[in-house]
């Protein structure tokens, strides 16, 4: 399998320090050079996964900021990130990789910033049975690669409109994502069986998938949506 050579990191540290348009003008052939390494890791991730999974899409995620509502100017992304979509609208979730140095990066999957319907949805899953979600987060692998809880970004303060904030499940209601993450060191992104490292990841988030992919799909009464 393409690794992730040192040199795409040795470029992503130094436009962290010449984070400007011109540094990258005169750089662009070293630009290109680790893009077309990285295009072709990130194909062999794809691949990888097709094995097990149906990967739709997979999307390389541009360098250029958007700026227009950042009080960070800087024009560029100092990491390199992608993400592989799920064929089918009976496959939810999502697979996702951030190639960043100072160990910083990461592979993470689930769903983010779902829209209100599916929100209310999984929401509504979580209060009448958590059971089956909480029983994934804690199985002895998954919590040892991903903490054993989701991510916790920006939750609701109390809880949702419609949910009491004394529900056993307040924890799981008041979340906006469901998103796990595993973090990798700069020696690990390099080390020869890093991508299998990320499919080993990212196979574990099946189970995961499993179940929300048959929430995300029948009604509160298990009838399909999509039949």
């Amino acid at each position: 399998m393409h690794t992730v050579p040192t040199s795409s990191f040795t470029f992503l540290k130094s436009l962290k320090k010449n984070n400007h348009r011109d540094w990258m003008t005169e750089h662009k052939k070293e630009y290109q050079a680790s893009e077309k390494e990285l295009k072709a890791f990130y194909a062999a991730i794809q691949m990888g996964l097709n094995e097990e999974d149906e990967i739709e899409k997979l999307k390389v995620f541009r360098i250029n900021r958007d700026v227009r509502f950042s009080k960070d100017k800087t024009p560029y992304n100092v990491h390199r990130s992608v993400s592989f979509s799920r064929a089918g609208a009976h496959r939810r979730g999502g697979y996702y990789l951030r190639l960043e140095p100072g160990g910083k990066s990461v592979v993470a999957g689930g769903f983010f910033s779902p829209e209100p319907k599916d929100l209310l949805r999984i929401r509504t899953e979580f209060q009448m049975d958590s059971s089956e979600i909480r029983a994934i987060l804690a199985e002895s692998a998954f919590a040892k690669a991903y903490g054993g809880k989701f991510d916790a970004w920006n939750p609701v303060k109390t809880a949702p409109k419609g949910f009491s904030k004394d529900d056993p499940n307040i924890d799981l209601i008041r979340l906006k994502n469901f998103v796990v993450t595993h973090s990798f060191t700069d020696a690990e992104v390099h080390a020869p069986d890093f991508g299998e490292q990320v499919l080993y990841h990212y196979r574990l988030l099946r189970p995961f998938f499993d179940l929300m992919s048959d929430v995300l799909t029948t009604d509160l009464n298990g009838v399909s949506l999509i039949d």
